[in-house]
């Protein structure tokens, strides 16, 4: 029987970053008490401008990573073919009005 983890659809791109929360958790005798704290993966990203965290539980951890550089690879590439085509139409327009101006 799959597993519910195997089951479920990994994401294609997400935005935001992968991070690492460094808490306490409050009780006294824990090794955090002292300066070590928990650690946990979480995905920070923004909707409307706000910061909202996600805790990512480890086997989560690569498939979100993968998703995130997904979307940064697409967003620059998308960046670069606009650079390339306002360009194009920046010398297409100079040419135009150099060639009215003669």
């Amino acid at each position: 029987m799959m597993s519910r983890l195997a089951k479920r659809k990994a994401p294609r791109v997400l935005p935001g970053s992968l991070i690492t929360l460094r808490r306490k958790c409050g009780k006294p005798s824990c090794r955090c008490a002292a300066g070590d704290p928990h650690e946990s993966p979480a995905l920070s990203y923004s909707v409307a401008g706000r910061t909202k965290m996600l805790t990512l539980r480890p086997e989560e951890v690569e498939e979100v990573a993968q998703a995130v550089a997904r979307y940064r690879k697409s967003v620059n590439d998308l960046a670069a073919e606009a650079q390339v085509e306002l360009d194009e139409l920046v010398a297409r327009v100079r040419a135009t009005r150099a060639s009215d101006r003669r």
